[in-house]
């Protein structure tokens, strides 16, 4: 029976992952700080860390002598644990660096002087927000190359020049899907630290002879998700509106996309990465392969509380943010053999479900977006 450590294990995807791992007979361990950020000041339903097959550590991936314990025994390593949030890493870049640069290399370094080490796969959780504003073509002179633009700067957004144009005809791009051999372009700290994350994995494991996968997750949402976190999980901060009766606030336009999958299937990916027979020492996009707005989303969400969208193009924009990102999943249909099941009116109306037996959060979204205004980092 194979020991599985989970770093972060006792979020959003680690707790859905923990089930499937559990019911396919693995024991799982568990390593986490329990962040105040995600899990609130007093941290709740947790009653499954102590459950059967289940060992827990409560630390940080930033603790030598933790993340130590954490290994001994282990056969395959998820790595979850990351400061997320776009916004916020670009005013916390130290802290960002410490937990998601900081950890990854520690855990490796452990990894790398541990002669009686157990481990023989490593499964990183990255994002998609690696490629930065990612792929487009031009309808109107040239459909098949694919243009890679730089990220939008103040100037342009404050302008309100929310698309890209193509640099020899001036006509906006289309995005396309991005695929994992696109070149990576971080707009943003968090984005690089996530890079940075996949460059530590791919060059110290192919070092140490151990195998590994790197999923770049596409925007996850569902039950589960941290309702507390105002700087992460669009649909969560969402959700807290619409129950207060209030208005959904939409970046820009309205009309930037996202690529939304159901944590069911990110945490089946996951599964299927850990439990893979073969060989992988691969990068893999994790998503559904589609495009959708953030406007309909909100509209969608809305709708699976019984409740009329009441949506507000506010025009704001936050630097870092990119304008559309969606998947090309062939490699995850490829080597890791699956296909996405959840589709998006079936995965609103489990969200919606699950958030209307939640106790109701405060609205923190005014104060984060605050944070960021103070710094210079958003504007309308």
């Amino acid at each position: 029976m194979a020991l599985i450590l989970i770093t972060g294990g006792a979020g959003f995807i680690g707790s859905h992952l923990t089930r499937h791992l559990l019911a396919a007979r693995h024991t799982v361990r568990i390593l986490d700080c329990l962040a105040p950020q995600i899990h609130g000041q007093v941290p709740t339903g947790l009653d499954w860390l102590n459950g059967p097959g289940v060992d827990f550590i409560h630390g940080s991936v930033t603790d030598e002598l933790v993340v130590r314990k954490a290994l001994q025994g282990v056969t395959t390593v998820v790595h979850l644990a990351a400061e997320t949030g776009t916004g916020q890493s670009m005013y916390e870049i130290a802290r960002y660096n410490s937990v998601n640069v900081g950890g990854t290399a520690l855990l490796l370094d452990v990894l790398a002087n541990d002669r009686h080490r157990s481990v023989n796969r490593i499964v990183l959780a990255s994002s998609r927000s690696i490629y930065g504003e990612g792929a487009y073509n031009c309808p109107s002179c040239n459909n098949q190359k694919r243009h890679y633009p730089d990220g939008r700067n103040m100037a342009q957004l404050s302008e309100h020049r929310w698309e890209h144009s193509c640099p020899t005809c001036g006509d906006n791009l289309e995005p396309v899907a991005t695929h994992e051999d696109d070149p990576a372009k971080p707009a943003s700290i968090y984005a690089a630290t996530k890079y940075a994350q996949e460059d530590l994995v791919r060059v110290a494991c192919s070092a140490l002879g151990v195998d590994y996968a790197i999923l770049r997750l596409q925007n996850v949402y569902g039950e589960g998700q941290s309702l507390n976190n105002p700087y992460t999980g669009i649909l969560s901060i969402f959700s807290t509106r619409v129950r207060r009766g209030q208005h959904l606030p939409i970046f820009e336009d309205g009309h930037e996309t996202r690529d939304f999958v159901h944590v069911q299937d990110v945490a089946n990916s996951f599964l299927a990465a850990v439990q893979s027979p073969s060989a992988l020492s691969a990068v893999i996009n994790v998503g559904v392969g589609t495009k959708t707005s953030v406007a309909e989303i909100a509209a969608h969400l809305s709708v699976s509380f019984g409740v009329s969208p009441d949506l507000l193009m506010t025009k704001e924009y936050r630097l870092g943010d990119i304008r559309h990102n969606f998947a090309d999943i062939k490699r995850l249909q490829k080597i890791l053999g699956y296909q996405p099941e959840i589709n998006l009116a079936t995965g609103m109306q489990r969200f919606a479900r699950w958030v209307q037996r939640q106790v109701l959060p405060e609205d923190k979204l005014n104060q984060a977006n605050f944070e960021l205004k103070s710094r210079g980092l958003m504007g309308e």
